[in-house]
């Protein structure tokens, strides 16, 4: 005699039918990264597709043998497949800490960040999901911002609310923090990004700043509730805040900072890139300069930042780096060591630090970089190469 299903498969049976249930599916297949997506998108015109595909059309347009077995273990409500599983969990946690679902499919998402390069396939949010449709300005900078450097993201903040323009930034220490806080004490609603479940407040110096974010704006993280922080994620989460802006507004930054980074992903999505200027004795002042020298507009004002929207200005393009080879992304020199230096099975970041002579941070950025243009991915035991 067959065994009764368990209470648990019962609960989950509608959400094994459901759209947003496959979509947290989608995003945590192994191996189905932007260039895998793109791939399906391509063959089949749209990701949802593959939730009625069979195993032989799942293994003709490229899908590894684990991506399609979980698929397959999804059609069949199989509960016991770790991706299903897993999935299942998330969705459950939303539930539990009342975290709203966003997917790519949904008619909410923003035509903004689903153009992008690695659009995120779901994203977890609290707050007032309306704001996500709004005008937006990302305002990123220093953790170790100086006094000067504080007032002008708090004051620039407050002063892009009445021109009908939404504060978003990282929620990180410094200048993120300044710039939320700015657009709420001047009781203009604002959207923090950030690089955890959003049930896992970080910084924990942050975490009545949060509290504020969702009461009067709204959290956003493409990582399911019970992430923790991790280095890498916050590069990652920098696509998602220049997704949704209009243009971003870089207040201090060193020639090494993550946000240049944000500057420069920005520029891929054909952002406008803004940048204020400072003492040329102030080494945070000096990424700053150096986004001037490219060609970012100059700001000292929220009408500067204004009248550049109001003219269209949307000119700064850098001159494309050499790859080497064919027509692929522009890769910077430093890019293209990491590349060489890595392999097709999975290499050790000290082994890439020893290789590329890359300090830990840089060869991170480089990596980052790399793995959003579908070159490199991360594996059990450090990096690989797979294009």
């Amino acid at each position: 005699m067959s065994s009764l299903p368990s209470a648990d498969a019962v609960a989950d049976e509608p959400l094994l039918q459901s759209n947003t249930g496959f979509w947290i599916l989608l995003s945590c297949l192994p191996k189905f990264r932007a260039r895998r997506q793109q791939a399906v998108l391509e063959s089949m015109g749209e990701l949802a597709k593959l939730a009625t595909c069979n195993v032989a059309t799942l293994t003709a347009i490229g899908l590894q043998a684990d991506t399609v077995a979980a698929i397959e273990a999804w059609q069949k409500g199989r509960v016991d497949n770790p991706v299903v599983a897993r999935a299942l969990a998330i969705h459950k946690d939303c539930q539990r800490h009342q975290i709203d679902i966003l997917t790519r499919a949904d008619e909410d998402y923003p035509d903004s960040l689903k153009n992008i390069h690695d659009a995120p396939l779901v994203l977890y949010l609290k707050g007032d999901r309306s704001l996500l449709g709004r005008p937006q300005v990302g305002i990123v900078g220093s953790r170790n911002a100086s006094r000067a450097g504080l007032e002008h993201a708090r004051s620039f903040a407050a002063g892009l609310g009445p021109q009908g323009l939404l504060v978003t930034s990282g929620l990180a220490l410094g200048v993120d923090g300044a710039a939320h806080a700015g657009a709420l004490d001047a009781g203009f609603p604002t959207i923090a990004v950030i690089g955890n479940g959003i049930d896992r407040p970080y910084p924990y110096r942050h975490r009545s700043l949060a509290a504020r974010v969702v009461s009067h704006g709204l959290l956003v993280s493409e990582y399911p509730p019970g992430t923790e922080a991790r280095p890498a994620h916050f590069p990652q989460r920098n696509r998602i805040i220049s997704g949704l802006s209009r243009g971003i507004l870089v207040v201090e930054a060193g020639l090494k900072s993550g946000s240049l980074i944000t500057a420069r992903l920005a520029l891929e999505q054909g952002r406008d890139v803004f940048a204020i200027p400072g003492s040329i004795h102030n080494p945070l002042a000096r990424g700053c300069h150096e986004l001037i020298r490219q060609g970012a507009a100059l700001v000292e004002s929220v009408e500067d930042i204004c009248n550049e929207f109001e003219s269209g200005w949307s000119s700064w393009r850098p001159e494309p780096a050499a790859t080497g080879a064919g027509e692929g992304p522009a890769l910077d020199a430093r890019e293209i060591a990491v590349l060489d230096a890595l392999g097709y099975d999975p290499q050790s970041t000290d082994d890439l630090c020893a290789i590329t002579g890359l300090a830990p941070d840089q060869l991170m950025q480089s990596l980052l970089l790399l793995e959003l243009e579908g070159l490199v991915d991360s594996a059990p035991g450090g990096f690989q190469r797979i294009a």
